[in-house]
C-alpha cells in the first residue's frame, strides 16, 4: 500500500503549523517548527504572499497531510462527499473522522495517527468483534472497536491505561480504558471535529 515515508516535520514546516505527526514530540521544544518556524528549502524564508488558489491548495494539502492519506484517496472522498447532502466540506471532515485509524487516535491508544496506522496493520483491532487491519476502515454508527485480548499487554495499551483521562476524547466517541474498547455513539458533526482546517478552501479548490 502506498503512503508518505518522508520526513513528517517537514510537512508541518511546509504549511506553517503543527499537524501533531509526531506525538509528544510535537508538544516539546524540539519540535522543528518552533526552531525554524519556516517553509523547508533553499527559499523558505522568502517566499511571496500566497494566492489565493495557493490558499485552497495549501488547505486541502494541510488535511490530506493531518489524516495521512494520499491524493487519489482523498479526492475519492471529496467525490463521495460532494455526491451526499449536506455540506461537502463538512462531510468530507466526517468520512476522514471515521476512519479506523483516526479512531484509534482518537480513542488515546496511539500518540500519532501514523503510529495508529501501524497498530491497525498488524491486526491489533477487534470492530464489532472481527479482526480489521486496513487503516481506512470506516467505522459506523453503534461500532465497537477494541484491543485484542493477546495485543493488551504491548506498551502502547500499557501507556493508553496509564494516561487514561489526560488526553480529551471528542463526545462521539466513548472509550472504556480498562478494557480498551472504544463505542461509537454516532458519526460526528462539524462542532465535534477539532481539527483546525477550513474546509471551505477545500470545497473551492475542487470546485474549479
Amino acid at each position: 500500500m502506498a503512503r508518505y515515508t518522508g520526513a513528517d516535520c517537514k510537512l508541518c514546516r511546509r504549511e506553517k503549523t503543527k499537524l501533531f505527526l509526531k506525538g509528544s514530540k510535537c508538544e516539546s521544544a524540539k519540535c522543528p517548527i518552533e526552531i525554524r518556524p519556516y517553509p523547508p528549502g533553499e527559499h523558505g524564508r522568502g517566499r511571496p504572499k500566497e494566492s489565493e488558489y495557493q490558499l485552497q491548495l495549501r488547505e486541502k494539502q494541510k488535511t490530506r497531510r493531518i489524516y495521512g492519506v494520499l491524493e487519489k484517496q482523498f479526492h475519492n472522498y471529496y467525490e463521495e462527499a460532494a455526491s451526499k447532502t449536506g455540506k461537502s466540506g463538512e462531510v468530507l471532515l466526517q468520512i476522514l473522522e471515521s476512519r479506523l485509524d483516526n479512531v484509534v487516535y482518537r480513542a488515546g491508544f496511539a500518540q500519532s495517527r501514523d503510529a495508529a496506522r501501524q497498530q491497525v496493520r498488524h491486526g491489533h483491532f477487534l470492530v464489532n468483534g472481527k479482526k480489521v487491519d486496513i487503516p481506512s476502515y470506516r467505522v459506523r454508527e453503534h461500532d465497537i472497536i477494541e484491543v485484542r485480548e493477546n495485543k493488551r499487554g504491548l506498551m502502547p495499551y500499557e501507556v493508553a491505561r496509564a494516561t487514561a483521562g489526560e488526553r480529551t476524547v471528542p463526545a462521539w466517541l466513548g472509550v472504556v480504558p480498562d478494557k480498551l474498547r472504544v463505542l461509537v455513539h454516532q458519526l460526528p458533526v462539524r462542532q465535534q471535529i477539532d481539527t483546525q482546517v477550513q474546509e471551505q478552501l477545500i470545497v473551492e479548490y475542487y470546485s474549479k
